[in-house]
């Protein structure tokens, strides 16, 4: 039997499309000869993840992600594919992790326990740790703040190490040091005196102990010559004043005899105040004396007469 041309080109097709989608699946990881579990897991966000990622139990590949699906609150859910047949509790977490430093994440199944396993289409717990950089990034924040530090230290240090500030700091110590040796002097000065002055200081002391011990003994006795004291100065201050208030009862009074002869007309003063005749007089004197001298200065020649010889006098006009 011969096989014509277009059959034998219509098998090779079908082997190049079989051998195509088999190296398609191949390379996305599908196989097409083994039984898969389908899981799912829903995650806020999905940084790094994509479809074709792995899916790892401490390091060693069980499947893949296959679908990564919006979901209408804004999660993903992410669709795993198992190859195989694992027990896998379903107390299981998948967690979401970087797998290097440029950001790729791979689903990491934290096994959980118990034999309650997962089947074909449950959905296990998710969470989703943070990648390196974020982790970096607080350790990253504090390196800086400990490396501002560190150049503020390192200012304060090259200003110490500063030859100027160094002689100063010299200076300071040298100063210091007269000042502890004249306070050593001081002392030692203290200490001789005190030493040769102890007699004296003791007998002193003693005295002193002495006085404060008669005080005490004759504290009763001071106590009474304080009390006569302040009685003596409360009779003085008592008899002065009323002395003071005598004075001048009696100085009112010799006022008030002085203002009742005034008023009965009595003395010069109350003729004065009660008597008109003296003030008619003293009017009429006043007057007279005012005519006068109206009457001098209109005719000055009537009282007096001045000779070109001087032998003339004056007269009054009769």
């Amino acid at each position: 039997m011969k096989i014509t041309n277009e059959t034998k080109v219509g098998i090779l097709a079908a082997f190049s499309i079989a051998a195509l989608i088999i190296g398609y699946n191949f390379l996305k990881g599908n196989s097409l000869f083994s039984s898969e579990t389908l899981l799912y897991a829903k995650y806020t966000h999905v940084d790094g993840l994509a479809i074709s990622k792995p899916v790892l139990i401490n390091g060693f590949q069980i499947g893949r992600v296959d679908k990564l699906v919006l979901q209408p609150d804004g999660t993903i859910l992410a669709t795993l594919k198992i190859k195989g047949k694992y027990d896998i509790p379903k107390s299981t977490i998948a967690r979401l992790e970087s797998t290097d430093l440029l950001g790729s994440k791979a689903i990491v199944m934290a096994l959980g326990t118990g034999k309650d396993f997962a089947q074909d289409g449950d959905t296990l717990n998710s969470n989703v740790e943070k990648n390196l950089m974020e982790t970096v990034q607080p350790v990253q924040k504090k390196a800086e703040l400990i490396i501002g530090k560190m150049d503020s230290i390192l200012t304060s240090v090259n200003s110490i190490l500063n030859p100027d500030f160094q002689k100063n700091v010299n200076k300071s110590f040298n100063s210091i040091a007269g000042t502890l040796a004249s306070l050593e002097g001081t002392s030692k000065k203290v200490d001789g005196l005190v030493g040769t002055e102890s007699k004296r200081i003791a007998a002193i002391l003693a005295n002193a102990e002495s006085i404060s011990g008669n005080l005490k003994n004759n504290n009763e006795k001071i106590n009474a010559i304080l009390s006569n004291i302040n009685k003596i100065t409360d009779q003085v201050a008592a008899a002065n004043f009323k002395q003071t208030i005598d004075n001048a009862n009696k100085a009112v009074a010799d006022l008030q005899g002085i203002v009742s002869k005034v008023n009965d007309g009595k003395g010069t003063l109350g003729l004065l105040v009660n008597d008109t005749k003296m003030y008619d007089n003293l009017n009429n004197a006043s007057k007279n004396l005012d005519e006068l001298i109206i009457d001098l200065k209109a005719n000055p020649k009537r009282y007096v007469h001045f000779s070109v010889f001087g032998g003339g006098g004056s007269k009054k006009d009769k």
